[in-house]
């Protein structure tokens, strides 16, 4: 006669943590989303839709008052074709992002290795350096910027005391855009401070080591503490870029919003300004914002693309 087992059944296993984190989403899906709603409104209702409108729009012939009127890539090709000053605004925002961009940085980097030593009044001159960025881009420090550079401002009477006489920088085509330029370096504030902080993760054996060995500090600097910024060198290189090809304020109240004497400040966001909402070729003026969206995509892509050839990470076990 067989007999019954009497032996208890297996217990299940115990679900795993992928499984309870997974239940625990489940459990609060409902609750995130809930709290999610008002960003998915505001990201909707702000910035998808008028970029869906805004890309529709850059295939049409729209000026505000009559209804859009198709026309295919005819914007596009009167921009790199027929129009000549849209092509002067694309030469004056490349001169200045490729001259302003390296100089903020430099000075930037150059001040925070200053400023990074020990002394006494450090903070003060942190504070006192960083001062012009608390202004940002605003009208006022352009307006202020536009009147020193004058024909009679206080920089040419300084440059008229060592013998160096020059016309008014503002009125002149050879010298107005340089002025936005030295504005844009003088900010230099904000990437000033991300610097400060990279020398601290720099390990301190590594310099003592080089200096052991008899490294100038000159050396040390190109080096070790060069390669050791190169992440946040990378990552001011991408914010001022970006900012940079965005310039609007400085150069519309300088250049007076008309671009300047012979077109010499028409930066791209000037005459997109100008195009859009002087002229109402809101069409047109929509197609030149894309591009612009695709030439900062290009640019940023670039830039990330050839980071490995130049940007050194260590990881916690200092493998790089």
């Amino acid at each position: 006669m067989a007999t019954l087992s009497t032996a208890a059944p297996p217990k299940p296993a115990p679900p795993s943590r992928r499984d309870r984190r997974d239940g625990v989403r489940r459990k609060y899906q409902p609750e995130a989303y809930a709290f999610l709603t008002p960003w998915l409104f505001g990201a909707i209702a702000l910035t998808i839709g008028p970029m869906v409108v805004s890309l529709y729009l850059s295939f049409t012939d729209y000026d505000l008052f009559t209804a859009p009127k198709w026309i295919g890539v005819d914007n596009f090709v009167r921009m790199f074709t027929n129009d000549t000053r849209y092509l002067q605004s694309v030469k004056v925002t490349a001169i200045y992002v490729f001259a302003a961009v390296p100089l903020k940085l430099i000075t930037s980097l150059l001040l925070a290795m200053l400023l990074n030593s020990r002394r006494g009044g450090q903070g003060f001159y942190r504070a006192a350096f960083y001062a012009p960025s608390l202004l940002g881009v605003s009208v006022a420090a352009a307006l202020v910027w536009r009147a020193m550079f004058t024909g009679g401002g206080p920089v040419n009477r300084l440059l008229g005391l060592v013998g160096w006489h020059t016309p008014s920088w503002i009125d002149d085509p050879g010298y107005s855009l340089w002025t936005i330029v030295l504005l844009g370096v003088w900010q230099f504030g904000a990437p000033m401070v991300i610097f400060l902080a990279g020398p601290k993760q720099i390990p301190p054996e590594l310099l003592e080591s080089a200096s052991i060995d008899g490294a100038r500090s000159l050396r040390r600097f190109w080096h070790i503490t060069l390669p050791m910024l190169s992440p946040v060198i990378f990552f001011n290189l991408v914010m001022e870029a970006i900012h940079a090809f965005q310039a609007f304020t400085p150069a519309f109240v300088i250049g007076n919003g008309r671009g300047g004497p012979a077109d010499s400040d028409l930066f791209y966001t000037v005459y997109l300004f100008q195009v859009g909402f002087q002229h109402f070729q809101m069409g047109y003026a929509s197609a030149m914002a894309w591009v612009l969206l695709a030439v900062i995509g290009i640019v940023t892509a670039i830039v990330f693309r050839t980071a490995k050839l130049w940007v050194f990470y260590e990881d916690s076990e200092g493998r790089s």
